[in-house]
């Protein structure tokens, strides 16, 4: 388990962190949204043990991230938004580097490698910017860690690729595998994250369960407006609408929406989702 008490962090004057905390459970892959300059990456950095906390404590298991114990490392995985172009080919990187992971199974990176439709014996510093996303990605699932801090993991990658994406998280993570995925791009992912986490400046707004999330929202896909909505969006043949649910009936959630609805109304939504 991950637990965050009053956390803090400031790049100098400039606050980025504060008073967060949060707690995130094994077997989960919970998407991590924001708008720019809100701290998701510090975040991940401090999750995984590249910055210390200023302020407050983090535990990994009951171990400090900063403290980089080996079996803290061992048991977890950083993906940044942008990788390395290694000069080497891939297999070769993977050989190499993966005795690092206790878990490391080499024939796995084979396998989603060759799934994400990468040459294994291509050198990583030849590749386009999306075969080399794929290529960490690939390492990254091959580590078979318990942990993994993800930071726009979509990023450059196209249309097919994010299946291809969505489908190897799914399937090779285990389920006891704890997944903290930051996205601009919702709908890239919706279908895979949940629980969702909303960082505002120096806050978190919203930790909750898409279970959670319909229970205190309705999600209206009609084409009359309800003149309760937070929040209302145009869409092809009708509009996308969310209002309280006061009925307790059941609607299907869409994150995009949820996002921009929590945005317009900080206060109220949080007051919803006390975490």
């Amino acid at each position: 388990m991950i637990e965050i008490n009053n956390l803090e962090f400031s790049y100098g004057p400039k606050t980025v962190l504060k008073n967060i905390s949060l707690k995130a459970s094994k077997g989960n892959i919970y998407g991590l949204l924001g708008e720019n300059g809100v701290g998701k990456t510090t975040l991940l950095t401090l999750l995984c043990g590249l910055k210390k906390p200023q302020g407050g404590e983090i535990f990994v298991d009951g171990r400090a991230p900063y403290d980089r114990q080996p079996s803290l490392l061992a048991d977890q995985f950083y993906l940044a938004d942008e990788v390395s172009p290694v000069h080497a080919k891939a297999i070769d990187f993977a050989r190499e580097n993966g005795v690092f992971w206790p878990n490391f199974d080499l024939e796995k990176f084979r396998t989603v490698l060759a799934e994400l439709e990468v040459d294994s014996e291509q050198r990583m510093d030849a590749m386009s910017a999306g075969q080399l996303k794929k290529t960490w990605i690939a390492f990254a699932l091959a580590c078979n860690a318990l942990y993994y801090y993800m930071d726009e993991p979509t990023n450059g990658l196209d249309i097919p690729s994010k299946a291809q994406f969505r489908k190897a998280v799914t399937r090779y993570t285990s389920e006891d595998s704890t997944l903290i995925i930051s996205t601009h791009q919702v709908r890239d992912l919706e279908n895979i994250i949940d629980p969702i986490i909303i960082l505002d400046n120096q806050a978190v707004l919203v930790c909750a369960t898409t279970e959670e999330i319909a229970s205190k929202l309705y999600f209206d896909y009609g084409t009359e407006a309800h003149p309760g909505a937070l929040y209302m969006e145009q869409t092809p043949g009708g509009c996308i609408q969310v209002y309280p649910n006061t009925t307790g009936q059941e609607s299907k959630v869409n994150v995009e929406a949820f996002f921009n609805t929590v945005h317009a109304h900080k206060d109220l939504v949080k007051g919803m989702f006390k975490l």
